[in-house]
């Protein structure tokens, strides 16, 4: 009996813990129309210095770059497509 609680216990403790779930990180809600151009994006980014190693448009409607700074430091970051602002940033 124990071993049946144990694993009917199990599953819920990792759905609550959040194990294994990932949150998408979303830029926003505003129709592709209204974002900015792709390469005009990207070359305004080189303009300030980043070097773009991959460039994606992501499922939570971003525009993601794994690359590196000015510094040449690696970066992940998330741009509004729409704005450009950094929503999400990873360094290292």
């Amino acid at each position: 009996m124990k071993k049946i609680i144990t694993l009917a216990i199990a599953p819920a403790a990792l759905l609550l813990s959040g194990c294994g779930v990932q949150s998408e990180t979303v830029c926003t809600s505003a129709p592709n129309s209204e974002w900015m151009d792709q390469d005009v994006f990207q070359s305004q980014l080189v303009a300030l210095g980043y070097e773009i190693k991959e460039f994606k448009v992501t499922e939570g409607q971003c525009y993601e770059i794994y690359g590196y700074d000015k510094e040449g430091e690696k970066v992940e970051i998330y741009f509004n497509p729409v704005n450009a602002e950094i929503v999400k940033e990873e360094r290292g």
